[in-house]
């Protein structure tokens, strides 16, 4: 084997990162467009001395689990690389995916790995999507090929020709190629929102080419539209629409909004977020309403939460219950105990748990976050949380005068970012002796590292819940309860 070098491949399993691995002459392969069971044809273009990686050219035979894509776009923006890989399939390589996590990153050799909850419906899941405007568009072949047929001339492939026929208007939106961030997909439909998230999608593009808006550039820092971000309620039905620019022009934002409210009346709020960053994010430092309240609410259980532009959310609103219902069954909570929502964000989950403790008090460094927390507390009549802005390390070593004047935690909640907890954080939490600890992760990796300091520290681990939130790709969400020995 050499890079360059054409071999055959039999699937075994996914590598939690998009990725499938396979083995030949005792080397790990990590191949790129096959599935778990596909024996495949692949060109090897990466070779090191313990492993190589390699893109698989054709199938030569078919893995049972193999199911047709339901969306047009499959296989080209990157979003939902496993929807040719049957749900049942899914859930049982993400359920190996933590088991094996907690064996050889946490040295559990037998954890309590229940089988994941699937979405009920993995399409159309998602609240919250972003999409992106770019003055190139991503072609596939097929799309080069008919657009040769019909301009009667030879291009050099897709990558190349990213415009499409002579005299388009260059203004596309939709979503990034993988590891491509100078040119979208011209996203006509996707899966993963609604119908009515499309047909706006489709609308704004329209208007803005028809309008001849220009477009951002990262590297000449000029042009107007950057994202479309659109939120949209499960519960409630309200629609929020986003429009993120370079700078503000008022007359611009009037005559989109006056064009979507009458054409789509389910829309209740449009904003314009401007923003001046360089970097491609879709967030704002400045905001205005042009229609409506600049906010949407959602519910999750009993409870009701005001989501603005840039409040995090969890995007899917259905599965996000099942998760916090999970942590809340872990907790084993009572009305005497008291809570600590570590890394609180807006307050979902402190709120969620609020009205079965005595008190919760949440920390969380985000400052906007803590302002959304405390307004989501207010709208729910919620007078026993509180929250506390600051480095969670720094608050619990250095700067925790706040711990005399709270009662100490019976019971910890922690839903830490991907990388997990930083280690003083754990040593803290330890010394904080609460008698039960919820861990919520999205990575179960570092879930599986922080498993084994805890486990150091006093603690068992009991159980584990797989939960999943983002069907067709390789995220996987997990609780774990740990009990003080």
């Amino acid at each position: 084997m050499e890079k360059g070098s054409e071999i055959e491949l039999t699937v075994e399993s996914l590598s939690g990162d998009g990725r499938t691995v396979a083995r030949k002459d005792g080397v790990v392969v990590f191949v790129e467009n096959a599935l778990p069971g596909d024996t495949v044809l692949a060109r090897v273009w990466k070779f090191k001395k313990n492993y190589a990686e390699a893109r698989a050219l054709r199938i030569l035979k078919p893995s049972s689990s193999r199911v047709q894509a339901e969306c047009m776009h499959f296989g080209v923006c990157g979003g939902c690389k496993w929807q040719d890989l049957a749900y049942d399939a899914q859930l049982q390589f993400k359920h190996r995916r933590v088991v094996e996590a907690f064996q050889r990153i946490g040295g559990f050799p037998d954890p309590q790995v229940g089988p994941v909850i699937g979405c009920a419906s993995p399409y159309f899941y998602r609240n919250k999507m972003e999409f992106t405007f770019s003055r190139e568009r991503w072609l596939t072949d097929e799309e080069m090929r008919l657009i040769e047929e019909e301009a009667g001339y030879k291009s050099v492939g897709a990558e190349e020709s990213p415009d499409g026929p002579k005299g388009a208007m260059n203004l596309f939106l939709g979503l990034h190629v993988p590891q491509r961030y100078d040119k979208v997909v011209d996203i006509s439909e996707c899966r993963l929102q609604s119908d009515l998230s499309n047909e706006i999608v489709c609308a704004v593009r329209d208007a803005a080419r028809e309008w001849k808006w220009d477009v951002y550039s990262s590297e000449t820092q000029s042009g107007y539209l950057r994202h479309l971000v659109i939120r949209q309620s499960k519960r409630t039905g309200e629609v929020m629409v986003n429009l993120v620019t370079n700078g503000f022009r008022g007359h611009a934002m009037e005559d989109l909004t006056g064009y979507l409210v009458s054409r789509f009346p389910g829309i209740t709020t449009v904003v314009n977020n401007s923003t001046t960053r360089m970097s491609m994010v879709a967030l704002g430092e400045e905001e205005k309403v042009y229609y409506g309240s600049g906010y949407i609410r959602e519910r999750l259980g009993e409870h009701t939460f005001q989501v603005s532009a840039n409040s995090f959310f969890q995007t899917n609103t259905e599965q996000a219950e099942i998760l916090y219902s999970t942590a809340k069954d872990y907790a084993e909570l009572s009305a005497s105990d008291v809570l600590y929502d570590l890394y609180s964000g807006t307050g979902t989950i402190a709120i969620f748990l609020a009205g079965a403790v005595e008190r919760v008090l949440g920390v969380e460094v985000v400052e906007s976050a803590i302002r959304d927390a405390e307004t989501n507390a207010k709208l729910n009549h919620i007078a026993n949380c509180y929250f506390l802005q600051g480095d969670l390390k720094d608050r619990l070593t250095r700067d925790s005068s706040w711990l005399d004047e709270h009662p100490r935690p019976t019971v910890i909640v922690a839903d830490p970012p991907r990388s997990g907890m930083h280690e003083k954080v754990i040593e803290r939490m330890i010394r904080l002796s609460p008698g039960r600890i919820v861990y919520v992760s999205c990575n179960p990796a570092t879930q599986a590292r922080d498993a084994k300091l805890l486990s150091g520290g006093g603690y068992r681990l009991e159980k584990i819940q797989p939960v999943d939130m983002f069907p067709h790709t390789d995220h996987i969400e997990a609780v774990a309860l740990f009990r003080r020995t």
